[in-house]
């Protein structure tokens, strides 16, 4: 029978010390308790965190696939042996802290009750997420007792209450395949349905409603999960990725997962990277076990741990001599992959005994076979009912008469005045009734587009009045220019711009200089023409290229009015790195709004959700430890920037009949241009070795035989009418998300609409009353004029500095009504104040 050692530390941290710590010795029912304490360690808590950034700049150099990217830091000429010697002072001053005098009473005393022989289970309780994060494992005391091995523990935990169940045989697993972008996970579920005497259901890409109805309604013993996930930087929120939108923290599956728990699930694997968040939120809801890895792990190191784990483990080993032989097993690949045997650590919830297979096959009840898949293949997108709602259209609105005053004349010739009630009364009714009608005509005629075209080219002028910027120098656009095209059509063949060998030689050259992510913005939809030279040799060399995992690729959807199939991407691409292209143009032909996701059409040639653009800031943006949240269909989320998308019959101009389908938004063009190089200048390494690295690097063609130019705001703006090459407004896009993200740049909105109606209506009060003030119709029109203009100023103001586009056009227009307004209440007030002369006798009569 194996015997339990709990440490706890309590009442301080590595910086402070722990003035108590507490080992309890169990075994038999019987405890021993023993009390010491550990001094300040300042230098091992620096240590831990220096191991950890070698261990990502290690790993990111030795390029092996990660089940989450690696986090982006400031060491750059990382060398195997620093890393090496930062491991080996980890190790020395973990063994130098746990020798201090008074931890070294707890352990003498404990060796003394302890045989090598003993199975042994070591638990360090704990609520400092450094701690979890320290290899424990490498403390002498584990060299000493072979079959000795670690848990991690927080503070707090119950007993878990379980329904009591029938058994069958067969172990119950739920095998949850996450996101595999750029990973392989497929060894992962070949391990378990080898499993015999298991009987294992795969959700592969599951939605959040498939995974929570599986953990709710039937019985599980084991969850197992494989794919991205992440731990916070400060490790106490872990998050995966069940799909290639949707992400989900352990507080989410909350209700379900207790659940799951009574009703007997007793262990939790992670094979994923950095489960330390994920452990520790999971133990809170009373698990018995489970089993996640410290830090971000290879592809190889996973299949291998879960391979030699579950053979030792269902081959009746304990638990946790099951782990201990898998994770040292790992020991071999460290020359590949360097301390993959310090990944793999087990969460015990201390008031459990760990269970063995026998255990869970005895527990487990259903009658079903042994594996059964229950989703696979594509995942179904949330939005994939992405095409605006039929609307109905707003009869216009009715016109609203004032009501004709009443005066009545005196008897005599005199003209008295009137009542002083009577006609302030009659003209604040006439004026909040103007409002309302000025306000809704106004909101209606701009609901039906009355606006629109003018409402645009008054935004692109606001856009226009932005001071000239730096370029952003994250980008760096290659171009394919006409120069490049003409040298090399003796290579080029078909409908090709630049042959598969230029290309190949060109995506080489760029990868040589390490960037963060590469954007191929030229269609690669065929193949050279048979027979010729190239079509064998160069395209298996493109394919090579193809194969990078930092490279995406352009496709394009369907559309059922322009092109009925899209374009495909290159075939060597899988979707994951591929990403649409189409933009969208208002009726004036410019292009202002950037299509971010949207479901495609199931006979497109393109079947990526994602744009091209938020492909590639994705991508850049994983090094810097930003991961996107795509769990909504209508905004993108990195961090605390939301990418709300345009909503369909009330964003800005965009009202009654504007297609929004997708995330939709609008672009913030800035006035700058990029960094640009040629296709020539990269192949006759004309640019500096650092040109590229840690970029992003758009590839497209800019020659003027190529008809991939667009008109922006900025054409109109140049001397002689200007359109944008393709490729510069895919940088321009990708520009935008980075500088949202990282310099706050303004990300554009519009008011709700209730906001609408509000500004409209603020603004034609507001300039009514400018213009009762004055007298002369000069002034009056003054008045209206000068209103305006310091309407434009504040919105201009709001556009470029809050991203706010605030109606304009429409306030403008409510301004100049309520002037009208005006003058009709103060034409029928003098009007009506002339004097009035009733001939003949004194008999009075009314008008």
């Amino acid at each position: 029978m194996s015997k339990l050692v709990v440490f706890t530390l309590l009442g301080g941290d590595l910086n402070q010390g722990f003035p108590v710590v507490t080992a309890q010795l169990w075994h038999q029912n019987q405890i021993v308790k023993i009390t010491g304490s550990l001094p300040a360690a300042p230098e091992l808590n620096k240590l831990q965190k220096r191991w950890q950034q070698l261990y990502e700049a290690v790993h990111q150099r030795l390029g092996s696939n990660q089940r989450i990217r690696v986090r982006q830091n400031d060491i750059t000429n990382v060398s195997i042996n620093d890393f090496y010697e930062v491991c080996q002072q980890l190790q020395a001053n973990i063994n130098a802290w746990l020798k201090f005098h008074s931890f070294q009473n707890i352990e003498r005393q404990l060796r003394t009750q302890l045989n090598q022989d003993d199975e042994i289970r070591i638990i360090i309780e704990t609520n400092i997420v450094v701690l979890h994060r320290l290899p424990w494992h490498l403390w002498n005391f584990f060299d000493d007792y072979p079959q000795a091995e670690l848990g991690l523990s927080n503070h707090e935990y119950g007993y878990p209450r379980v329904s009591r169940k029938s058994a069958t045989g067969k172990v119950k697993i739920l095998a949850v395949l996450g996101n595999r972008v750029g990973i392989d996970i497929d060894k992962d579920s070949s391990l378990l349905a080898a499993l015999t005497d298991a009987q294992t259901t795969f959700l592969v890409e599951p939605s959040r409603k498939e995974l929570d109805e599986q953990l709710w309604n039937y019985d599980w013993d084991i969850l197992f999960f494989a794919g991205h996930s992440v731990s916070s930087a400060n490790g106490e929120i872990g998050k995966i990725y069940i799909n290639q939108i949707e992400s989900l923290t352990i507080f989410q599956l909350k209700n379900a997962l207790k659940t799951a728990i009574k009703r007997g699930l007793s262990v939790a694997i992670f094979n994923s990277c950095d489960g330390i968040g994920l452990a520790r939120n999971l133990a809170d809801l009373n698990i018995p076990q489970m089993v996640v890895m410290r830090m971000g792990v290879p592809d190889l190191i996973a299949q291998e741990f879960l391979k030699n784990f579950l053979t030792a483990f269902a081959g009746t080993k304990p638990f946790y001599l099951a782990l201990r032989e898998a994770r040292e097993r790992l020991q071999g690949l460290e020359n590949e992959f360097p301390c993959a045997s310090w990944l793999p650590v087990i969460y015990q919830n201390p008031t459990t005994i760990p269970t063995t297979w026998q255990e869970l096959r005895e527990n487990v009840r259903g009658n079903q076979s042994a594996t059964r898949i229950l989703t696979q293949g594509k995942i179904s997108s949330p939005i994939s009912n992405t095409s605006p709602p039929k609307s109905k259209i707003l009869s216009p609105v009715s016109e609203i008469s004032s009501p004709r005053s009443r005066t009545s004349f005196p008897r005599s010739r005199t003209s008295f005045p009137r009542s002083k009630s009577s006609f302030p009364i009659s003209k604040l009714l006439i004026l909040l009734l103007s409002i309302v009608f000025g306000t809704l005509s106004t909101i209606g005629l701009r609901y039906l587009r009355i606006f629109q075209n003018i409402e645009l080219q008054a935004f692109d002028h606001m856009l226009l009045q932005r001071p000239k910027e730096d370029f952003d120098q994250r980008i760096v656009v290659v171009e394919v220019t006409e120069k490049d095209i003409q040298s090399r059509q003796d290579t080029t063949l078909g409908l090709k711009s630049i042959s598969d060998s230029t290309l190949a030689k060109l995506l080489s050259k760029v990868q040589e200089h390490q960037p963060r992510v590469i954007g191929l913005d030229i269609y690669r939809d065929f193949v050279e023409p048979p027979g010729s030279k190239q079509d064998n040799s160069d395209r298996i060399h493109l394919s090579t290229e193809f194969a990078q995992g930092n490279l995406v690729v352009v496709c394009k959807g369907r559309d059922s009015q322009y092109d009925a199939q899209g374009v495909r991407a290159p075939e060597e691409v899988p979707v994951e790195r591929q990403g649409f292209s189409d933009a969208i143009q208002d009726p004036d032909g410019i292009v202002r709004r950037l299509i971010l996701r949207m479901a495609q059409d199931g006979s497109s040639a393109c079947q990526t959700p994602n744009s091209l653009s938020l492909q590639l800031a994705t991508g850049y943006l994983y090094y810097e430890n930003i991961i996107p949240n795509f769990d909504s269909a209508d905004y993108v989320k990195f961090g605390s920037k939301v990418f709300k998308g345009l909503r369909f019959g009330r964003s800005g101009a965009y009202q009654l009949g504007v297609d929004l389908g997708g995330i939709q938004i609008l672009v913030n063009y800035p006035n700058a241009d990029y960094e640009r190089v040629s296709l020539e200048d990269v192949l006759s390494n004309r640019i500096s070795l650092d040109l590229f690295k840690d970029k992003v690097v758009l590839i497209g063609v800019t020659a003027n035989t190529i008809n991939d130019t667009w008109s922006t705001p900025y054409s109109s703006a140049e001397q002689t009418y200007q359109e944008t090459p393709g490729v510069l407004i895919q940088a321009q896009m990708v520009s935008q998300i980075l500088s949202a993200v990282l310099d706050d740049r303004p990300i554009f909105w519009v008011l709700p609409f209730w906001g609408d109606i509000i500004w409209i209506s603020g603004w034609y009060v507001l300039g009514t009353i400018i213009v009762w003030r004055f007298r002369s119709l000069s002034g009056k029109a003054f008045a209206i004029v000068g209103t305006v203009v310091v309407l434009y100023g504040v919105c201009t103001i709001a556009l470029l500095t809050q991203g706010l586009w605030a109606p304009f056009i429409p306030s403008a227009f409510g301004v100049g009504l309520g002037g009208v307004v005006v003058l009709f209440i103060q034409h029928r007030r003098e009007f009506s104040t002339t004097p009035q002369y009733v001939a003949g006798n004194d008999a009075g009569s009314s008008a």
